[in-house]
């Protein structure tokens, strides 16, 4: 038996050991791209860092300080009809903008399709719950539009993702009545009328709040096939989401004992596009967890592993995630409600922030060097996670596009298109900037 747990230990190093795929990282090794390589690096010292409680009163503490976090149960029941205008107007920029056939975007249809004139004086708020992952959209199309350079991966109009159990509250409907203009608790923008369930405002802002519940640890995470109820068979979850359990005591669930997995509620919409809820089955075989992961640097380390590879996917686009998406999906599971842009990460005021000017390379390594794992370093555009240090350099994994740095003297540009490790050092802004150079602030969550 010893023989034999020594074999398949050996197996797994050497799963690990095998070479990469063609890589043009500066420095990367094959074992780099396992997280038990920095894990060890921990040299199991792995205390926690922040209760549940203090985490929650951090998001406080980040809802004051940001302006985009909004607090849902704080909103009153109608907002005025001129609040809502301008918060449409905001977001609806006309710059130029193509098809993917070249053709320049044609606006007119595109502005009245907001339904200015139908806002009345007094606009009443309705409240909905997210039933399948979706998009927010700059205007309440599905039109994919682009810069001149035509970069398909980067559609104009996509804002964010939606994700199921999420609240929302209903600001105005689009023309065709297809799209509601909704505020979420850090976005504003449009989101299609079928992927939401409007309820009462009582029960759309309870759920999020409902103990005990599953948080879903999983890169993506599904319900049980069930023959009986499909809006709830077969459900798609992104990591990061809170699902209550379900006080559920039978033993038949859909033609199935549920005794194997966890039951959870599910918000599924009606037919006339009213708010329901329906027990679902997760296995426990899924990745999920009863409760919060506890916020630990190995745990950090664990959640982001489970993206690497995944495709970038600008706003949540391509069914995927962004820089700002990654991070914020990997700590929610630890209970954190992050603001959803790198700017209203990086320049809020929570946390603790070591903020530079352009270049004072030797301060940032100093304060990286004593950072915790997981500690995120903002610069324009774009966040990275520090992973940890080898050779005496710090590396970060980071859901990036792009890819440059010097090479034989000239910049050399290749392209990432994922969440990916690599050195932090050699990276690249521009031509004459270094990512740590043009880093304005490292921030740890605490």
């Amino acid at each position: 038996m010893a023989k034999y747990a020594l074999l398949v230990w050996l197996c797994s190093f050497c799963a690990f050991a095998q070479p990469a795929a063609s890589s043009d990282i500066p420095s990367l090794k094959p074992a780099d791209l396992a997280p038990w390589y920095w894990l060890k690096k921990l040299n199991g010292q792995d205390p926690l860092l922040m209760s549940a409680k203090a985490i929650s009163d951090f998001n406080a503490k980040v809802i004051a300080a940001v302006p985009e976090r909004v607090a849902l149960a704080s909103l009153p029941n109608a907002i005025s009809g001129k609040e809502v205008k301008k918060a449409i107007t905001a977001i609806s920029h006309t710059s130029e903008r193509y098809l993917a056939s070249g053709k320049a975007l044609d606006w007119p249809p595109y502005l009245a399709s907001r339904n200015l004139a139908a806002i009345k004086e007094s606009q009443p708020l309705r409240f909905a719950l997210v039933v399948r992952r979706t998009a927010m959209r700059t205007f309440p199309t599905t039109t994919r539009v682009f810069k001149k350079d035509l970069n398909t991966d980067l559609d104009r109009f996509q804002e964010t993702g939606l994700f199921p159990g999420q609240a929302l509250a209903i600001m105005a409907t689009s023309r065709d009545g297809k799209w509601y203009f909704a505020q979420s608790r850090n976005y504003r923008a449009w989101v299609q009328a079928a992927d939401v369930a409007i309820g009462s405002r009582q029960d759309v802002l309870a759920y999020g709040q409902k103990t005990p519940f599953l948080m879903t640890t999983g890169a993506r995470v599904e319900t049980v096939f069930n023959p009986v109820e499909p809006r709830v068979s077969q459900r798609k979850f992104d990591m990061g989401l809170r699902l209550p359990l379900a006080a559920f005591k039978g033993h038949d669930l859909y033609g199935q004992n549920p005794y194997s997995g966890y039951v959870v509620t599910l918000p599924v919409r009606n037919r006339d596009g009213s708010l329901a809820f329906k027990p679902a089955l997760i296995a426990r075989s899924q990745g999920v967890h009863v409760g919060y992961l506890p916020y630990t640097q190995g745990n950090l380390i664990r959640q982001a592993f489970k993206f690497l590879g995944e495709r970038y996917g600008w706003g949540h686009d391509f069914d995927g995630r962004d820089c700002t998406g990654f991070v914020g999906e990997v700590y929610r599971t630890f209970g954190f409600l992050l603001p959803r842009n790198s700017g209203e990460q990086g320049y809020g005021q929570f946390g603790l922030n070591h903020r530079f000017g352009k270049g004072q390379v030797s301060q940032k390594l100093a304060v990286l060097k004593k950072a915790p794992v997981g500690s995120l370093i903002y610069l324009p555009g774009h966040v990275a996670m520090l992973l940890g240090w080898q050779d005496g350099k710090p590396w970060i994994i980071h859901d990036v596009a792009g890819l440059a740095y010097l090479k034989d003297g000239k910049l050399y540009r290749g392209v990432l298109n994922g969440v990916s490790v690599t050195p932090l050092l050699p990276l690249m802004l521009s031509p004459s900037t270094s990512y740590l150079e043009a880093s304005y602030n490292i921030k740890t969550l605490q």
